[in-house]
C-alpha cells in the first residue's frame, strides 16, 4: 500500500493531477457563458474528458483511445443497457453503431457529446414499448404441453429483427417464469395435500395464479427500472463502458449515494452478513461476511440469486425487480435471533429455501482462527478470511499479528504441521502479506510491484527470524485473490510449502486507487474532503509480479496439487474477462529456495496421483462437468421435460453436496488456550461448534491433511536416517 501512496505523491503522478485540474478548470471556464454546471450535458462532457485524461495519462497500461476503442465501448454500452438483448431491435443497434460507433473517442477528446444521448433516448423509448405490451402476453393461459425452448444466454442469441420477434422473445421469457412458478405451486400443493385447512386447487387455478404472480413481479421490475434508469444513472453506465475497456477493475463511481450498490447487511443492526448486487433486475449475493449467519450456514454462495424473502413463517415476498435498498429492508431485522427465510436460485439453476437467524455481525468473527486436527499426525489449522488491517488505529487488529499469535498457540500444542486456509480470501493489506510471508521464511523478497514506465519495486521481508519452520500447506480456490495470490505465490516460489486447491486462483494482479474528478483543485486529488460533484475513478496504477518474475495477473497461482470443485465451470475468474490485462513477466528477484527435509514436488506428485484415482473426486469431476454443460441457460418450456430436467439437476447438485462432506469426519479440536474465552457463553459455544463441524466434514481440508502428513512422514524419515 505504501508503494501506491509513494506513486500518488511521486513526480510521475503530480503532472497527471495538475493536468486534470487545469483541464477541468478550462472546461468549467469555457462553459460559464452557457448554463455551466447547471447544464447536465456540459457537466457530463467535463466528466467524460477528465476520465479520458486519467485513463490516457494515469492507467498502468492504457489502450489507445481511437476508433477501435470507440467501437468496443459502444458495444459494451449497448450491452450494459440491454444485457439480455430483449429491448433494442437489431436495426436499432445497426443504425446507432453506424452513426456513433466511431465517435466516442472523439467525444472523449473534446467533441460534443452526442452518442450517449442518442442511444439513451432510443433505449428509453424501446423500454417503454416493452413495458406497454408485456401485460397482454400474461393475459391468457400458457400451453405448457408444447415443445418450445427458452434460450436466455445473450452470447448465443442476436437482437430481435422485428417487433414481432421481440414480442416472441418476451413471450418465451414470461412463459418460462410462469412455468417455474406453476411447478412451484404444484409442488406446494403436493407437499401440503391432506393438511388441515389446506385448499387443494386445480391446475387451471394454479396456472392463473402463476401468471398473476409473474405479472406483479414484472410490473415491479419495470417500475424499478424506469425509476432507477435516469439520465445520470445511464450516463454512469456509459462512462463505465469506457473505463472497463481499459481493464475490469478500472471503474467510474458517480456522485450519488452508493449504498444501493453495496448495501451491507451488517453493522449496528441485526442482519445475515451479506452484501447484495443487482444484475439484470435480479438481486444477487455479492459477497458474504465471514462469521455471519449467511456464511456460517454454508448454504449461500456468491452470485446466488435471492428470489423471495419471508419473515419467519410469514408469507414470502417475491423480490425480483426490487431495488436493492428495498430488499435489504426485508432482510434486515431489529431483533437478534429473529428468523428470515430466503428462497434462492443457485448458479446451477436449482431452487433452495434457506432459514437464517439474524445476528449482530461482530468484527472478531472475521479474524484469523485456528484449531487442531488430530489424526495420523497432529496438524494445526488456521483460517484467514481476509488480509485485514486497521489503518486508523496503530494498535488496531492486523492479520499478520493475529496469524503469528495463532502459530504460537499451535506450537505450544506441539503440532507437527500447519494448514493455512485462504479459500474465499479476496485479499487486503499488502503490508500484512509481506509480513505474513516473513513468518515462514528467512528474510528475502516477497513480491514485486511495478507502475507504468517504472522499474519494479521489490517488497521484502527484512526480519531474519522464522516463526514457524515446519511442514506448511496453503489451501486456495478460485475466489482466493490479490493478496492471497501474493502469499501463495511466494510460498510456492520459495518451495516453502505445498499449495493445494482448484486449477488456479482468481488471477487479480493489479492495484487500483480512487481518484476524484473534482475540478476545484488538486487538494481533492490528494485526499482532502472537498465536495466531489463529479464522481471518481478507481484507476489501475500498478501490477504485481511474483519473485520468480511471472505476474499473478490473469493466470493466478496454479496449485501444486489440483482438486476438482464445482466452481471450475462457472466463468468468473480474471481470465474469463476479455478486457483483463495480460499475463507477462519481468526479471526474477534474487532469492534462495527453502531447504527442508521433504520434497514439495515429490509430495505433490504422490497426492496428485492419489487424487486422480480417488473415486469421490472422480465423481465430483464427472458431476461438475455435467453441471457445466447444463449451464447454457437453455430451458424447456414443456412441463414434463422441464420437471425431468429440474429433477436431474437437483439430483446431481445434491450428490455433489454429499460428496463434499466426509463420511468419516476429522477430529477437529478447539485449542485449550481458546476455551476460557468460549466457555460460559452459549452464543460463542454454538458458533465455535458450528465452525468446527463445517471444517471437520470438509473433503478439501482432509486432502490437505494427507499432504501435510506426507511431508511430516518424509521429514521424520530423514531425521531417523
Amino acid at each position: 500500500m505504501q508503494k501506491i501512496a509513494d506513486f500518488m505523491m511521486s513526480k510521475k503522478f503530480i503532472p497527471l493531477a495538475l493536468v486534470l485540474v487545469a483541464t477541468s478548470f478550462f472546461f468549467a471556464f469555457r462553459s460559464q457563458g452557457n448554463p455551466g454546471d447547471d447544464n447536465p450535458k456540459a457537466r457530463n462532457e467535463k466528466i467524460l474528458r477528465n476520465v479520458g485524461i486519467l485513463l490516457e495519462q494515469g492507467h498502468y497500461s492504457p489502450k489507445k483511445i481511437d476508433d477501435a476503442f470507440s467501437q468496443a465501448v459502444f458495444k459494451s454500452f449497448i450491452e450494459g443497457l440491454d444485457g439480455e438483448k430483449n429491448i433494442f431491435l437489431a436495426s436499432d443497434v445497426s443504425a446507432l453503431t453506424a452513426k456513433f460507433g466511431n465517435r466516442i473517442d472523439d467525444e472523449i477528446h473534446g467533441a460534443e457529446l452526442e452518442s450517449f444521448y442518442a442511444v439513451n433516448k432510443l433505449y428509453l423509448q424501446r423500454l417503454n414499448e416493452v413495458s406497454n405490451f408485456y401485460p397482454s402476453l400474461l393475459a391468457h393461459p400458457f400451453d405448457f404441453t408444447k415443445d418450445e425452448t427458452y434460450l436466455a444466454d445473450p452470447d448465443k442469441i442476436d437482437y430481435p429483427k422485428t417487433e414481432a420477434d421481440r414480442k416472441d422473445v418476451w413471450r418465451k421469457r414470461l412463459k418460462y417464469m410462469a412455468l417455474s412458478k406453476f411447478v412451484d405451486l404444484q409442488n406446494e400443493r403436493e407437499k401440503n395435500a391432506g393438511k388441515k385447512d389446506f385448499v387443494v386447487k386445480p391446475d387451471s387455478t394454479l396456472e392463473r395464479e402463476a401468471r398473476e404472480a409473474i405479472k406483479k413481479q414484472v410490473d415491479r421490475f419495470f417500475s424499478t427500472r424506469k425509476n432507477r434508469e435516469t439520465g445520470d444513472e445511464n450516463f454512469s453506465t456509459f462512462v463505465n463502458a469506457i473505463t472497463s475497456e481499459m481493464d475490469p477493475h478500472t471503474t467510474y463511481f458517480p456522485p450519488v449515494d452508493l449504498r444501493s450498490f453495496n448495501e451491507s447487511m451488517s453493522g449496528h443492526f441485526f442482519g445475515i452478513g451479506a452484501q447484495l448486487k443487482e444484475e439484470d433486475g435480479r438481486i444477487k449475493i455479492a459477497s458474504l461476511i465471514s462469521g455471519g449467519p449467511a456464511w456460517k450456514s454454508g448454504e449461500l454462495k456468491e452470485n446466488d440469486e435471492i428470489i423471495k424473502v419471508a419473515e419467519g413463517k410469514g408469507e414470502p415476498v417475491d423480490v425480483t425487480g426490487y431495488a436493492i435498498s428495498d430488499a435489504v429492508k426485508l432482510i434486515r431485522g431489529s431483533k437478534k435471533g429473529s428468523e428470515v427465510v430466503l428462497t434462492i436460485r443457485k448458479m446451477d439453476g436449482t431452487i433452495k429455501t434457506v432459514s437464517l437467524l439474524r445476528d449482530d455481525i461482530k468484527l472478531e468473527d472475521t479474524y484469523a482462527k485456528s484449531a487442531i486436527i488430530k489424526g495420523e499426525h497432529k496438524v494445526g489449522y488456521i483460517y484467514l478470511p481476509e488480509f485485514y488491517a486497521d489503518f486508523e488505529r496503530p494498535d488496531g487488529p492486523r492479520c499478520y499479528v493475529d496469524v503469528a499469535h495463532e502459530i504460537e498457540k499451535l506450537k505450544a500444542e506441539k503440532v507437527e504441521g500447519i494448514i493455512l486456509d485462504l479459500r474465499g480470501n479476496g485479499g487486503g493489506s499488502l503490508y500484512d502479506v509481506v509480513k505474513m510471508v516473513g513468518l515462514f521464511i528467512k528474510d528475502g523478497p516477497v513480491v514485486q510491484v511495478q507502475g507504468r514506465d517504472e522499474k519494479a519495486n521489490v517488497l521484502r521481508d527484512t526480519d531474519k527470524n522464522v516463526q514457524y519452520d515446519g511442514p506448511l500447506a496453503v489451501l486456495v480456490d478460485e475466489t482466493s485473490a490479490s493478496a492471497s495470490e501474493i502469499f501463495a505465490a511466494a510460498i510456492q516460489d520459495y518451495k516453502r510449502g505445498i499449495i493445494i486447491g482448484s486449477t488456479s486462483t482468481f488471477g487479480k494482479g493489479t492495484v487500483q486507487r480512487n481518484i476524484p474528478l473534482n475540478p476545484e483543485g488538486q487538494d481533492a486529488l490528494f485526499g482532502a474532503k472537498n465536495p466531489d460533484d463529479m464522481g471518481s475513478v478507481k484507476l489501475t496504477l500498478q501490477k504485481f509480479y511474483r519473485i520468480n518474475g511471472g505476474a499473478t495477473q490473469l493466470k493466478g497461482v496454479v496449485p501444486d496439487v489440483v482438486l476438482p470443485d464445482r466452481l471450475e465451470y462457472f466463468k468468473f475468474r480474471e481470465k474469463d474477462n476479455p478486457n483483463a490485462l495480460p499475463w507477462d513477466e519481468i526479471q526474477k528477484a534474487n532469492y534462495s529456495p527453502w531447504v527442508s527435509n521433504y520434497s514439495v514436488p515429490e509430495v505433490a506428485s504422490v497426492i496428485n496421483s492419489e487424487v486422480s484415482k480417488d473415486s469421490t473426486f472422480k465423481e465430483i469431476q464427472t458431476d461438475v462437468q455435467w453441471l457445466g454443460n447444463q449451464y447454457d441457460k437453455s430451458y424447456s418450456l414443456n412441463i414434463n421435460q422441464y420437471k425431468t430436467d429440474q429433477a436431474q439437476l437437483k439430483k446431481v447438485v445434491n450428490n455433489v453436496d454429499s460428496l463434499y462432506k466426509l463420511k468419516t469426519v476429522m477430529n477437529f479440536q478447539t485449542l485449550p488456550q481458546d476455551l476460557p474465552a468460549i466457555n460460559g457463553d452459549k452464543d460463542k459455544i454454538e458458533k465455535n461448534k458450528q465452525w468446527m463441524k463445517v471444517r471437520s466434514e470438509d473433503i478439501y481440508i482432509n486432502e490437505t491433511v494427507k499432504a501435510v502428513d506426507k511431508m511430516i512422514a518424509e521429514g521424520n524419515l530423514v531425521k531417523t536416517n
